[in-house]
C-alpha cells in the first residue's frame, strides 16, 4: 500500500511545486527584461531631447545644427562605446540622424520594424517580445518617439544585447529550481512521515491478522499511532480477537473434557464386551466386529485429546536437526515398512538443521511416514528425502500408494475427513490435523501434491531462522 500511496503524494506535490515554479520563473524573465526595457526608455528619451535640440536648430543655423548633430553624434558614439548598446536616431524616412556604430541600419522587417511603426505613430516599446536564456541570438530592440511641436519627426531606436540579461535570469531560475528541489525533498520527507505514521496500524493489524490466521490466536495489535480511525480499527480488532480466541479456547475445553470423560465409560464397555465374549463361542463374528468398533472409537477419543492439547500448547523452539531427526524416524519405521513388503528409504542432505519443536517436528513425521506406509502397497516404495529451499528445511515423503484427486487434495488435512477409497483403512482423519497445528506453532506447514505417475507426495516445512515473535 505504501509503494502505491507514496508516488501519488510525490506526483500531487511535484505537481503544486511545478504548478508554482513555472509562473514564478516566467516572472523572473519577465521582470530582468522590463528592468532593462525601461533603462532603455529613458536612455531613449534622453536621446530624444537632444535630437528635439538639433532639428529644431536645423531651419536657423547650419553650423549651429552641425555642431549639436556632432555632440548628439559623439554622445551617441560613448554611450555604444561604454554599454556595448547600438543606439541610432532615424527620420521618418529611415534616414540617419546619427548612429553608433557608424554602420549600422535599422532592420527592414520583423521586430525592428514594428517598434520603428509604433514609435513613429507616437507609442513607445512598452512591451517588446520575451527573450529568454536559450535564445543566444536574441536581441532587444526599443524604439521612442522624437516629438517637435506635438509631431513625431525622428525616432530613437536601441539594440541592446541580452547577454547579461540572460545571465542574471537563468541565475534565478537555477535558484528558484533549488528552491524547488529543496521543498520537493522536504515534501518527500513530509510524505514518508505521513504514509510511515497513516500505514504503521494496517501494517501491525495485518501482521496480527496473519498471525490469527496462522493459529496464533494471541496476536494483537497495540492501538497507539496512526490517525483516530485506525487506532479505533485497532481496538475494534483486539476485541474481536479476544472474543475469537475465548470461543475457540471453551471449544478447545468442551473437546479435551468430552475426550476425557468418555474414555472412562468406553473403558468400562469394552470390558463388558471382553466378558461377554468369554460366554460367546470362540470366532464370533459380532463381537468381533463390536470390539473393532469400541478399539475405533477409543483411537477417536486419544486423537480428539490429543488435537485438543496441542492447539492449546505453545511451541518450544529451538535449533533442531531436522537431518537427523528424519533419519532417526525412518530408523523407527523401518521393521514395520519391511513387515508390510514395502521399501522406506532416506535420501538428501544429512546435515540440514531449522527452528522447530523436536517433539512436534517428530510426531508430525511420524504421521505422514504411517500414512504413506498405510497406503503403499507390498512392492512398491516410500522416500524421505531432506533438503534446502530458501529459508526453510524440507522432509518431503513421497509414496507410490494410489495418491488422490484434486478435489481430494484440497480437503486433505481437514480434521475427520478421509477419502471415500479408503473408509476401511484403519485411523480417525485427525494424524494430519494434528501434525499441521504442531507444526503452525513453530512457524512450520505441510503441503500435498500429486507423485506422477501414482502416489502422494507430503513436504513437511520448518524455518531455518528464528521466526518473528
Amino acid at each position: 500500500m505504501r509503494a502505491r500511496l507514496l508516488p501519488l503524494l510525490v506526483v500531487l506535490m511535484a505537481g503544486v511545486l511545478l504548478a508554482l515554479g513555472f509562473p514564478l520563473a516566467v516572472s523572473l524573465a519577465a521582470g530582468q527584461q522590463q528592468g532593462v526595457v525601461v533603462d532603455r526608455i529613458d536612455d531613449s528619451a534622453r536621446f530624444a531631447a537632444l535630437a528635439q535640440f538639433v532639428i529644431d536648430s536645423e531651419g536657423s543655423s547650419t553650423s549651429g545644427a552641425d555642431e549639436r548633430r556632432e555632440t548628439l553624434q559623439a554622445e551617441l558614439a560613448r554611450y555604444q562605446q561604454l554599454y556595448g548598446i547600438k543606439v541610432g536616431i532615424f527620420y521618418r524616412d529611415d534616414n540617419a540622424m546619427a548612429r553608433a556604430p557608424g554602420w549600422w541600419r535599422l532592420p527592414e522587417d520583423g521586430v525592428g520594424r514594428r517598434a520603428f511603426e509604433e514609435a513613429l505613430a507616437g507609442r513607445r516599446s512598452h512591451d517588446p517580445a520575451q527573450v529568454w536564456p536559450w535564445q543566444t541570438d536574441g536581441k532587444l530592440l526599443v524604439a521612442s518617439p522624437v516629438v517637435l511641436d506635438g509631431d513625431v519627426v525622428a525616432v530613437v531606436v536601441t539594440e541592446s544585447p541580452t547577454d547579461r540579461m540572460r545571465a542574471r535570469t537563468l541565475r534565478g531560475w537555477l535558484l528558484t529550481a533549488a528552491g524547488l528541489a529543496a521543498a520537493m525533498l522536504l515534501a518527500f520527507g513530509a510524505a514518508l512521515r505521513l504514509t510511515s505514521w497513516v500505514l504503521k496500524p494496517v501494517r501491525t493489524l495485518d501482521a496480527a491478522a496473519h498471525g490469527i490466521a496462522t493459529g496464533r490466536m494471541n496476536s494483537r495489535v497495540a492501538a497507539s499511532g496512526g490517525p483516530p480511525e485506525l487506532r479505533r480499527l485497532a481496538r475494534s480488532f483486539n476485541e474481536m480477537a479476544d472474543n475469537v480466541e475465548e470461543v475457540l479456547e471453551q471449544q478447545r475445553a468442551f473437546v479435551a473434557d468430552a475426550s476425557h470423560q468418555l474414555r472412562n465409560p468406553l473403558a468400562a464397555l469394552l470390558l463388558r464386551i471382553e466378558l461377554l465374549a468369554l460366554e460367546l463361542p470362540e470366532g464370533n463374528e459380532e463381537i468381533a466386529s463390536v470390539r473393532a468398533e469400541g478399539k475405533r472409537l477409543a483411537q477417536v477419543l486419544d486423537d480428539l485429546l490429543d488435537l485438543a492439547l496441542a492447539e492449546h500448547a505453545s511451541a518450544e523452539l529451538s535449533v533442531t536437526d531436522v537431518g537427523g531427526l528424519a533419519a532417526e524416524r525412518v530408523a523407527a519405521w523401518r521393521p514395520l515398512a519391511e513387515e508390510k513388503g514395502v521399501r522406506l528409504t532416506l535420501t538428501g542432505r544429512a546435515a540440514v538443521t531449522g527452528w522447530a519443536d523436536p517433539i512436534a517436528l517428530s510426531s508430525a513425521l511420524d504421521a505422514v511416514i504411517d500414512n504413506a506406509l498405510k497406503f503403499t502397497p507390498a512392492g512398491e516404495s516410500v522416500e524421505v528425502s531432506v533438503a534446502v529451499e530458501g529459508r526453510s528445511a524440507l522432509v518431503v515423503v513421497a509414496d507410490r500408494g494410489p495418491g488422490l484427486t484434486e478435489e481430494e487434495l484440497a480437503r486433505i488435512g481437514d480434521r475427520f475427513w478421509r477419502s471415500g477409497r479408503h473408509q476401511n483403512v484403519k485411523g480417525s482423519g485427525l494424524g494430519l490435523s494434528i501434525s499441521r497445528v504442531l507444526l503452525a506453532a513453530g512457524g512450520g506447514s505441510l503441503a500435498y501434491e500429486t507423485n506422477p505417475p501414482h502416489g502422494l507426495r507430503v513436504t513437511v516445512r520448518v524455518p531455518r531462522s528464528s521466526p518473528q515473535p
